[in-house]
């Protein structure tokens, strides 16, 4: 019962997967409808089976719904096509092309009218249980190739500005639900650009470079009747011309909603070609009295009249915008719109009205009037037409986007009025001629004999100077200085300019006909020749001031004998560096000749020898700022020093001079002057001392070692010391600048050569013993800076035996900057004697055996007194004998 349970759960299971997994196969939607000729795609795809990824797939068609079904090709059966297709899947023209491993597409070359009918998509079962379908059907169908696409030739010229009409046939012989488009393109060389397409749906879409302007109506799609279109461009460029295109194409709409193109006709129209507005372009100026004239006199305050005359082959088509200039500065302006605009500046700044008029007369007809004349208004006098077209369409009313086509000038018009010049002489002397440097200077400009100087009108002046040669860059050009205009304006020179402003140069006007140059402080760069011009201004008609004429003085030479300003540097030792680590200190004197106040700079130099390069090792400006110089160690800048000392001395000093500052040391000193305070140093000249030289041997200090013991003798269990002094001589460091490294060494044997050794103290104060075996113990002190002290405590005789000690001095070199290791230094040995206490060794046992014997004495004698009286006594009476006197002796 259990297991009919289990193999009943086991098909239900199979059961739900088989109907999970349906394999579906789906074609392109269809009805498809394509033209006689063109290719065509059918996509074919199976999804959800089972079994290998890959996927074969057999195609076959029926030419009516209920024939019999015609192999065409297979993806697994290279002989699965009918007979009757072979040829044409041997040739490619039907083909089978995979696109994704469940994915395919049947593809004919060129489809013919038999190939019309239902076609199946079947794929061969790789499932393990049969669900869903195994093929999918669409209907082709073939219709004959019936677009036809005739368009009418376009002008092969056309003027810039004008409008051009593109026409074209497009017409199909409906026999089946498709639909037209038409499409103008525009072709230049190798790049064609498309203009505008119409259709498939009656949408209008336009190639980036034509929206805007089919936006503004430049461009118009005119539909007319049996296929007719028409695309107008309106105010053709030049950009238009080229080779235009018709395309035609029939579409079909499939039930996925998707537009397909069946087939497509494309003719060329023809090459336009657009002339530009300026080669048509033509522009004439004239006086209106004599249109034949180039040239016109008049008198102060009469009227100028002047006409311009514009001609073009397509002169309605454009928007012209009119200027009259006088030389280069632009007078009056009718612009596009028919404002007028009046210019009294180069700049083209608006001025007052009134001042020019500018009208219309006709078309192409400009008239210039400039009433009131003035000698100011004489010139050449052109007309310039700039030719606009405007980009938009005539459904914008022409307020679009402007293109300027052509810009034209008319030939020049000369006009001269005639005027009476003021005349004047000039007479230039100098007041103050320097005879040195930096003495002033003053010339005078004196104007006599004024005539025919209008009412109100003024004099000016400027101010020229030629350098002599041999002095300054060009001698040959003459440099402005400055001026003073109608109206006392100063208008300085720019290589005069700081001068003037700072004044160290003025320009004044004294008298009303007297001018004056003055300079402050004359430097040889103003030697030279000066001249003054001056200038009759009058006052316009339009209140100006204005230039009438101008005369020239005769030069003045303002010249003196120069000496050149020299100095002499001296330098002198202050402080010899003789060893290192000393001072050296220099100073450096500066006489002058020819040479008023100034200001110095200082480098102090210094080389190896003679032949090395050249270092700086610190500079003062002028204004004492001190700088140290590339060559200075940056850790030794504290130990320079460099100040003035004197109106004219400075000294240079170097502490802690080393071996590396040997070597020869100068001042290279250059003389500034100013011409007032507050201006920049100008350089006068400059010179170099004699070199100091810094030399020195380093012999560096000398030591000695020696080794001394209060006692050379002691007994067991005492406390030996010996005592390692070192001396110095030369040059003696300081305390901290001097370290020793101090070992000792001991041998048992006098004048033995086996030692060992049995301590030692480092520069650093670390003190290492050695590992012994005498019960003894051993300790290093330093007791002042150059000794050391050897404790043996509780010496034995195992201690006994030669001791010696050797240094090695460290210190800190003066000339380097760095610590130097000196030689090692071997002291005299000592011998130490650890004495045998006969006494001392023998007191004890004496005192200990004494004490026993008087012991076992006095015990004998108590033992024997005890056995006398106890043990040998006898009892019985004994008669006393005669010899009782002799018995008691000898008892």
């Amino acid at each position: 019962m259990k297991m009919d349970n289990c193999l009943l759960t086991l098909v239900v299971w199979l059961l739900m997967l088989g109907g999970c997994s349906a394999r579906v196969v789906t074609v392109s939607p269809g009805p498809l409808i394509r033209v006689e000729g063109q290719p065509v795609s059918i996509r074919c795809d199976v999804n959800e089976y089972s079994g290998p990824r890959e996927q074969d797939f057999e195609w076959m068609m029926s030419r009516d719904g209920s024939g019999t079904r015609i192999k065409i090709i297979s993806t697994f059966d290279t002989s699965y096509s009918h007979p009757s297709l072979s040829k044409r899947v041997a040739s490619g023209d039907i083909s089978v092309v995979r696109l994704a491993d469940n994915e395919v597409e049947l593809k004919i070359a060129e489809v013919k009218p038999l190939d019309a009918g239902l076609y199946w998509c079947q794929t061969p079962s790789t499932d393990s249980v049969i669900s869903g379908n195994y093929e999918a059907q669409v209907q082709l169908t073939v219709i004959p190739n019936t677009l036809r696409v005739i368009p009418q030739t376009p002008p092969q010229e056309i003027p810039e500005g004008s409008d051009l009409t593109l026409s074209c046939n497009v017409t199909r012989v409906l026999t089946h639900p498709t639909y037209l488009s038409v499409t103008w393109s525009l072709k230049n060389g190798a790049t064609s650009e498309e203009i505008l397409t119409f259709g498939p749906q009656g949408d209008v879409f336009t190639g980036a470079k034509f929206a805007r302007r089919y936006a503004d109506g430049g461009i118009r799609l005119v539909p007319g009747k049996n296929g007719l279109f028409e695309l107008v461009i309106s105010r053709v460029m030049t950009s238009d011309g080229g080779t235009y295109e018709c395309n035609g194409t029939e579409w079909t709409h499939e039930n996925g909603g998707k537009w397909i193109k069946i087939v497509e006709n494309a003719k060329e129209m023809g090459t336009v070609r657009v002339i530009p507005a300026g080669q048509s372009l033509s522009v004439k100026a004239a006086p209106s009295s004599s249109p034949s004239s180039t040239s016109q006199v008049l008198s102060p305050g009469d009227t100028l009249t002047l006409l311009c005359s514009v001609t073009a082959d397509n002169l309605q088509a454009l928007a012209l915008e009119v200027t009259w200039l006088a030389g280069d500065r632009d007078i009056v302006t009718m612009e596009r719109s028919g404002v007028v605009i009046s210019n009294t500046s180069a700049g083209g700044a608006q001025g007052k009205r009134g001042d020019a008029s500018l009208e219309r007369m006709g078309a192409g007809e400009y008239r210039l009037g400039v009433r009131g004349v003035s000698s100011e208004d004489g010139g050449e006098y052109t007309c310039r037409v700039r030719a606009f077209i405007d980009k938009g369409g005539k459904s914008t009313g022409g307020g679009g986007r402007w293109h300027m086509a052509a810009e034209k000038k008319s030939s020049p018009v000369s006009i001269k009025v005639a005027q009476i010049k003021p005349s004047f002489t000039l007479t230039l002397e100098p007041v103050l001629n320097p005879q040195m440097t930096a003495e002033p200077t003053e010339l005078a400009c004196h104007v006599t004999n004024i005539t025919h100087l209008p009412l109100g009108g003024r004099l000016g002046v400027k101010w020229e100077h030629t350098t002599l040669p041999g002095i300054g860059d060009d001698p040959q050009t003459s440099n402005h200085i400055g001026s003073l205009d109608g109206n006392g304006n100063l208008l300085p020179g720019s290589m005069y300019s700081e001068r003037l402003k700072s004044g160290a140069m003025s320009l004044t006007r004294v008298q009303p006909n007297t001018f004056k140059l003055r300079i402050l402080r004359t430097q040889e760069i103003d030697m030279g020749l000066y001249v003054c011009t001056v200038s009759a201004w009058g006052v316009s008609s339009q209140g100006d001031m204005m230039k009438t004429s101008e005369y020239q003085s005769s030069p003045v030479t303002v010249r003196w004998d120069t000496k050149r300003p020299t100095l002499n540097v001296v330098a002198k030792r202050i402080r010899e560096a003789s060893v290192g680590g000393s001072t050296f200190e220099m100073s450096c004197t500066v006489a002058t000749e020819n040479l008023r106040e100034a200001g110095y700079s200082v480098l102090i130099q210094s080389q190896e020898s003679l032949q090395s390069n050249v270092r700086t090792i610190m500079t003062l400006s002028p204004d004492n700022v001190l700088q140290h110089g590339g060559a200075t160690d940056p850790n030794r800048r504290d130990s320079l020093v460099l100040t003035k000392s004197g109106a004219a001395e400075f000294r240079f000093r170097l502490a802690g001079v080393q071996l590396s500052d040997r070597g020869y040391y100068w001042c290279d000193i250059t003389a500034w002057t100013k011409q007032q305070p507050g201006q920049a140093w100008t350089k006068a000249t400059s010179a170099e001392s004699n070199k100091v030289r810094i030399d020195f041997q380093e012999n560096g200090p000398s030591f000695s070692i020696d080794i001394q013991s209060d006692d050379t003798s002691v007994y067991p269990s005492k406390t030996a010391k010996m005592e390692c002094s070192l001396s110095v001589s030369g040059s003696s460091p300081k305390t901290d600048d001097l370290a020793y490294e101090v070992r000792w060494f001991f041998t048992r044997l006098r004048g033995g050569q086996t030692t060992t050794q049995v301590a030692s103290v480092d520069r650093f104060g670390i003190v290492k013993t050695e590992t012994r075996n005498s019960s003894s113990e051993i300790s290093i002190e330093r007791i002042d800076t150059h000794k050391y002290l050897l404790n043996i405590f509780g010496t034995q005789d195992s201690d006994s035996g030669e001791y010696y000690c050797m240094a090695t001095p460290w210190y800190l070199s003066a000339s380097t900057g760095a610590w130097t290791q000196a030689g090692e230094l071997t002291s005299s040995r000592v011998f130490l004697t650890v004495q045998f206490a006969v006494w001392d060794s023998l007191k004890l046992p004496l005192l200990y055996g004494a004490a026993a014997s008087l012991g076992v004495g006095l015990f004998s004698l108590v033992l024997g007194l005890v056995c006398a009286q106890c043990c040998c006594r006898n009892t019985t009476h004994t008669p006393r004998s005669r010899n009782k006197l002799m018995d008691l002796e000898m008892d």
